[in-house]
């Protein structure tokens, strides 16, 4: 009997003893392919050296000191650091201890910059359906998933939504590419001078969304029709790459390739490469003087925020991506791995999408590829595949309720950064293997 309050009560879970490069193992000695990194959390694999080392150094040093008392180097290196890789004007780094809080500053940050300014009828937030902003009160608010909502819906506060950019879906048959991008972008215009512009705090949306959609990416021109709103509108712009940053994507930060710039970003999950938890809000220098030349506080915190020995190893995980040219390799491997998935699973009966950027694939399963028919829900087909692939040696992320939160399956991978090509002829080899496993029991 296990004493542990696990995310399933009827769990039974293997128990994971030690960690080899991009595999995991067990204590019977079984070994597993991450091939979703966790959660697009482990983007060095396991057991690196580089990070281990500056966790101990740190330790070393100093393991905690409460930030109402004293900065600490690795927090304000890691700020700097990440500052750097950043536009001119994202210049400030708030540090948590994980997605949902990042997301739960960031919300506050564009509230409290409004007070500030004198603006304090601004108090209301757009988000998009189908997104996945975190777990916390705030964050699950504005998130889009209405399965992850539903139990808490009487404690969320009020937020309004628009239609994901999902073109898969729902671009239309008579529309071009830049015409869907507009159309759906423009809906947040829509939104705002329904709400009353003066009224609205922020928008806030994934570059690429991970968990809720598989790894959907924008169309052409979607994020600049957005970003030039926002401006119009004077609407923050707030963009949650917990999941799609850290370099998942093939840039550092995904917004890069939407030749935009972000009010706010929130990181997490790879930041740390999940050596440590940790967390942040990077904002720009108007809401960081704002509040600076306002108040001079900011109405938040917790405990362990700027943790030393976390930010240490988030550090270490950085300048490992840079110096090794990771970022380069996560373009080269997530091509190969697209190309190799495309040829194993397109012949498969239940396979209508693969798509994703870098090393952050999304694979939508349907019942017809023609028509594009989910599925039906009641099969979770998602925890067939999920079962079948573990017992295989593989971990990948298949989910169910893609498409409006009950209906559609999909699978997500985000294997380490450090994969090689053998290992992703292995994991798209298992995963077909699953696949065909899995569809036999819902068939």
């Amino acid at each position: 009997m296990t004493h542990v309050f696990h995310r399933h009560c009827h769990s039974k879970l293997p128990v994971v003893a030690s960690g080899d490069g991009i595999y995991l193992i067990d204590t019977n000695g079984k070994k597993y392919l991450d091939g979703c990194g966790g959660a697009a959390v482990s983007n060095l694999g396991h057991n690196h050296p580089r990070v281990k080392e500056a966790i101990i150094k740190q330790l070393d040093d100093i393991p905690y000191a409460h930030t109402g008392f004293f900065t600490n180097n690795s927090a304000e290196k890691l700020a700097k650091r990440l500052t750097d890789l950043a536009p001119a004007s994202l210049n400030h780094a708030y540090f948590v201890s994980g997605g949902s809080e990042a997301v739960e500053s960031a919300l506050k940050m564009a509230r409290q910059y409004f007070v500030e300014i004198g603006e304090g009828q601004k108090d209301q937030f757009i988000a998009r359906r189908q997104s996945y902003h975190g777990n916390t009160l705030g964050a699950l608010s504005v998130g889009g998933n209405e399965w992850r909502r539903q139990p808490f819906e009487p404690l969320l506060s009020r937020a309004h939504h628009i239609s994901p950019c999902y073109a898969y879906r729902d671009q239309l048959k008579s529309e071009s590419e830049q015409q869907y991008s507009l159309r759906v972008a423009n809906e947040l215009e829509d939104k705002i001078l329904e709400i009353g512009a003066g009224n609205v705090m922020a928008f806030i949306a994934e570059p690429i969304v991970g968990a809720t959609t598989g790894a959907v990416p924008p169309t052409a021109g979607y994020f600049k029709r957005i970003r030039e709103i926002c401006d119009q509108y004077d609407v923050l712009l707030i963009l949650d790459e917990v999941m799609c940053g850290i370099g998942r994507t093939g840039t550092f930060y995904a917004f890069e390739q939407e030749d935009i710039v972000p009010d706010i970003v929130t990181i997490a999950k790879g930041l740390a490469a999940g050596y440590q938890p940790i967390g942040a809000a990077i904002t720009n220098d108007r809401i960081f003087d704002a509040i600076a030349n306002g108040s001079g506080f900011f109405q938040h915190g917790h405990t362990f925020m700027a943790h030393p020995v976390a930010c240490a190893a988030a550090l270490a995980t950085i300048e490992t991506i840079i110096d090794q040219q990771l970022l380069e390799q996560v373009t080269h491997r997530g091509e190969q791995l697209k190309s190799k998935l495309i040829s194993a699973l397109t012949p498969l009966p239940y396979i209508g999408d693969i798509r994703g950027r870098g090393l952050f694939i999304g694979i939508e399963l349907v019942q017809d590829k023609t028509t594009k028919k989910p599925l039906p829900s009641q099969i979770q087909a998602n925890k067939f595949i999920r079962s079948a692939a573990m017992e295989h040696g593989l971990m990948c992320y298949p989910m169910g309720g893609t498409i409006n939160g009950k209906e559609g399956h999909h699978i997500l991978l985000a294997p380490p950064f450090i994969i090689s090509e053998p290992q992703l002829d292995e994991l798209v080899s298992k995963l077909k293997t699953a696949i065909i496993e899995a569809s036999s029991q819902w068939t």
